[in-house]
């Protein structure tokens, strides 16, 4: 199979290594060369820089969108229109706009489209998920995250001004680049999201020109009620969540991997840790061979298009709830309504 992978930072890179890995190496690179990270991986394999001309010169079976946040739906949807299948990572766009010619250019070539929340490839998820649905905890109450991290940490060899997560023109901002929790914590519960509520603004000191900080409160079918924290400024970092059920607790944290669950009839934690040797990488590991499958027809995509549209609206939710002062009831079309 021919891959072609369309853009080259850190997360492009690191889809390129673990196909190699998988002994795929038919793979194209469409570069804009504006990456910050050297070249010395890349040599040998063929570049193009007009993606329109990759498509027609090499006709790829599968495209990884990797670029820019903002850049996604330029090369989502003519790949979506060659019925590629498609890597797309997260979020799926800068904001809902011409997200409807994405879906309906898939619906059209009948594309599949992976969304690339690898999160739901942690084996705590997948076990806070089978605990849930069995009913470990009863009826899902509540649930909180708390995800804050130093954003110039991130990337220590490049300038963190200058990376899309800092800059609005290019989709950045703590909601959109840190929306993992906006697509696990619905996929946990087992429940979509109707209604949300948001707080996102510009606070630290970093330079960055979108916000940093924010506090989100969600509601879900049923009612069970959901917040998060996210944030670019906090040291050292966390990352955790606490979900509340009628006859228990699930908690995680990303420091020891471990899901840890109360069971109310039995008064006493059980912890499940991670498997010996695991590191992270193998979430994207996992992630890319689920993708593999997929395009062999063996898997059907674990997380769906209409799952990164979910996340998309919450984020765009999230930034109309701060501009409007309001509650955002989510629809079941890509409009957002207060």
């Amino acid at each position: 199979m021919k891959y072609l992978i369309a853009g080259l930072g850190s997360v492009g890179r690191r889809h390129m290594r673990n196909l190699v890995a998988l002994g795929e190496t038919d793979i194209v690179l469409y570069r804009t060369h504006k990456a910050t990270l050297p070249d010395d991986e890349l040599a040998g394999y063929p570049v193009e820089s007009d993606f329109s001309e990759a498509l027609k010169k090499h006709k790829p079976d599968a495209v990884i969108v990797s670029n820019p946040t903002s850049l996604h739906l330029e090369v989502a949807i003519p790949a979506a229109e060659a019925g590629c299948a498609i890597l797309l990572e997260k979020p799926i766009a800068g904001s809902m706009e011409r997200v409807d010619i994405l879906q309906r250019a898939v619906q059209k070539s009948g594309s599949k489209v992976l969304v690339a929340f690898q999160f739901r490839f942690h084996p705590s998820m997948v076990k806070t998920k089978e605990l849930i649905q069995n009913g470990e905890i009863g009826r899902v109450v509540s649930a909180h995250v708390h995800f804050g991290e130093y954003l110039p940490a991130w990337h220590p060899w490049e300038d963190y001004r200058n990376g899309y997560a800092a800059r609005s023109d290019m989709g950045g901002g703590v909601v959109a680049t840190q929306c993992h929790s906006l697509d696990y914590l619905p996929w946990l519960v087992g429940k979509k999201v109707e209604s949300v509520w948001g707080f996102a603004a510009k606070i630290s000191d970093l330079e960055v020109d979108a916000d940093d900080t924010a506090k989100i409160g969600l509601c879900f079918e049923g009612g069970a009620l959901g917040s998060l924290h996210l944030d670019y400024n906090q040291q050292p970092p966390e990352h955790e969540f606490r979900i509340i059920g009628t006859n228990g607790t699930i908690k995680w944290n990303l420091a020891d991997g471990a899901a840890r669950i109360y069971r109310t009839g039995k008064k006493d934690w059980d912890i499940f840790p991670l498997p010996e040797g695991w590191e992270r990488n193998v979430m994207f590991q996992e992630q890319t061979r689920h993708f593999v499958n997929m395009i062999q027809g063996r898997a059907e995509p674990s997380c769906t298009l209409d799952d990164g549209v979910q996340a998309q609206r919450i984020i765009s939710a999230v930034h109309e709830s701060q501009k409007t002062g309001k509650l955002i009831v989510l629809k079941e079309s890509t409009s957002i309504h207060a």
